[in-house]
């Protein structure tokens, strides 16, 4: 079955040039113009990934964003935001409310589609039997695709879910925030992309104690991101 993708965007030309080429490479596409209008689409079907563009006619994409990551029927559902203005902190703050990607206009159609088949991949089902990665209070189960800590579970997206493995299969090593994007298999990191930042930020958040104080994943200045070894003992390493 093809994957379903949900785009609410209100540019019609784009819509119907972005419909064609993604039905051409195999996606099953459905439209809507409004954030009202998607909402309706998306309690009456099952999506894969929703585009979402920033601004539409009856309301503002972040808010709807913020809105889905808050209940749980959509809550992992990967979001690829478009936004016409393209600024450094429309990016952040789609990233922050719980943004997977953020793809400012005008586009080539082959990236969205590339961004897309990226996202796609990280949401697969991994033949990863039972495993279960455990760090003191805190457990990610790679079968279920959750973390939980004192055995609740954390709100993580899941790009930040597979961030934080990609980190946490490397405990005591410092990765770079190349050789995270190149695990993580996206997109090469544009200059002054800080979407490693905002979403390391957003985990800390979930797993933290203290976020302000981090004891699982530390920063190396000037060198990028370590989960740490030790992370529930009076020290950490």
């Amino acid at each position: 079955m093809n994957p379903r993708l949900l785009l609410i965007d209100d540019d019609a030309r784009l819509t119907a040039m972005l419909g064609d080429y993604l039905s051409s490479a195999g996606f099953d596409v459905s439209f809507a113009g409004s954030l009202a209008q998607g909402r309706t689409e998306l309690e009456g079907g099952q999506f894969e990934l929703l585009v979402l563009d920033l601004m539409l006619p009856d309301g503002d994409g972040l808010e709807f964003c913020r809105q889905l990551r808050s209940d749980k029927r959509w809550r992992r559902l990967p979001v690829l935001m478009l936004s016409a203005r393209g600024e450094p902190m429309d990016r952040i703050l789609g990233l922050e409310l719980g943004a997977d990607d953020y793809l400012p206009k005008p586009f080539e159609p082959r990236e969205l589609q590339a961004r897309v088949k990226a996202l796609l991949r990280r949401t697969e089902p991994q033949a990863m039997g039972d495993e279960v990665l455990r760090f003191g209070r805190l457990e990610i189960d790679l079968a279920a695709r959750q973390v939980r800590l004192d055995g609740n579970a954390c709100d993580l997206t899941s790009h930040q879910f597979d961030l934080l493995v990609v980190l946490a299969q490397s405990p005591g090593r410092v990765l770079s925030r190349d050789q995270i994007m190149d695990a993580l298999k996206g997109h090469p990191l544009e200059a002054f992309d800080r979407s490693i930042d905002v979403h390391i930020s957003r985990i800390r958040s979930v797993i933290e104690d203290d976020a302000k104080n981090p004891r699982r994943v530390l920063t190396v200045r000037g060198a990028g991101y370590v989960f740490a070894r030790k992370q529930d003992a009076e020290g950490f390493e």
